[in-house]
């Protein structure tokens, strides 16, 4: 994980070079993952449980 201005947050391992379009995630929040659009850092976030999280990426992986 790498620390960015505001916060611990990661690039998603399958974003690739989209020209910066690719999620951000944290890992750092108990029961949760935060989950933001790289290109709009400071706009507003999803969070979900991170059970649901586990989930979707067990699905999409």
């Amino acid at each position: 994980m790498k620390p960015t201005r505001d916060g611990l947050w990661r690039k998603s391992s399958y974003s690739g070079d989209n020209n910066g379009a690719c999620l951000e995630v944290r890992d750092d929040v108990s029961g949760a993952v935060p989950v933001r659009d790289s290109k709009m850092p400071h706009a507003a976030h999803l969070i979900f449980p991170d059970m649901a999280w586990q989930s979707f990426v067990n699905f999409v992986s």
